[in-house]
């Protein structure tokens, strides 16, 4: 029997000079040792991963039940490395995802030798560029957007062109479309009903969501399963679902053209607009 394949790590690099970073001393001076012992049991929760996890609103609970630390002063410290950058702010208060560029450096350093034979594919919250990712981590953001070299942090942009370059991407959410014209438009509807639902969606997270339903599900029905079924639900983000209830969706589809929403027609230019606007 062939052994799975290791999805994260058994150990991670550790600077030397880690204690000497001006972030991790004014962490040690608010926080004491707790903040120290919360930031490296985040990092751990990360690397048996890979090089992200996604949270919930339990999660400060577990972490103040497994350290012993009082739950406030979790949320402080969590507080404070999102603010100071250790983690990436812009993706945990999209979709609750912890990591950072430099956690997904070393992760690359820490998978060389394995990776070199197999090659790593990531399929979402990838914030290197291409240019820092190393040639064994296959990213499909770059296979989409041929030609381009943006991350998902964003980095490579200038702060004068920020605002123009998002509203160009925005425009051209298109140019990166399903295939499946149908799985395009689901797609696009449930877009205009998670924006209705949690407010403006940017480029980035829109790419992302695409990364994370590829990432769900490589075959086209049950990816319009499940995206049929987030919209209906208004879902933040996607979710694998059980085989039965893939089933189900297909088969209401066939009848009724749209899981939840019978007899109705959506005008596809329209909710573009709503997207733009």
């Amino acid at each position: 029997m062939a052994r799975p394949k290791k999805k994260g790590l058994s150990y991670f690099p550790l600077d030397a000079d880690f204690f000497e970073d001006n972030k991790i001393k004014i962490l040690k001076a608010r926080y004491k040792s707790d903040g120290i012992i919360i930031y490296v049991y985040l990092l751990c929760e990360i690397y048996k991963q890979g090089y992200y996890i996604k949270v919930d609103d339990d999660f400060e609970y577990i972490i103040s039940d497994d350290l012993g630390i009082d739950q406030n002063k979790v949320k402080q410290v969590l507080n404070f490395l999102l603010k100071r950058s250790l983690f990436n702010d812009k993706l945990f208060s999209s979709d609750k995802v912890l990591t950072s560029a430099g956690i997904q450096k070393r992760f690359q350093l820490a998978i060389k030798e394995r990776a070199r034979k197999n090659p790593v594919k990531v399929n979402g919250y990838w914030l290197l560029s291409k240019e820092e990712t190393e040639p064994f981590i296959k990213c499909t953001l770059f296979e989409i957007n041929t030609g381009k070299t943006d991350s998902y942090s964003g980095n490579n942009r200038s702060n004068s062109n920020e605002k123009s370059l998002n509203k160009s991407k925005v425009n051209n959410i298109y140019n990166t479309a399903f295939q499946s014209r149908e799985l395009e438009n689901a797609f696009q509807l449930y877009l205009a009903v998670r924006k209705h639902n949690y407010g403006d969606i940017s480029s980035e997270q829109i790419q992302a969501l695409r990364e994370e339903l590829i990432g769900i599900s490589s075959d086209g029905e049950e990816q319009l399963a499940i995206v049929r079924k987030a919209t209906s639900g208004g879902w933040k983000t996607f979710y694998r679902l059980k085989r039965e209830k893939v089933k189900i969706e297909r088969d209401t589809a066939k009848k009724t053209g749209f899981n939840n929403f019978h007899g109705r027609d959506y005008d596809m230019s329209k909710l573009e607009k709503q997207l733009i606007e």
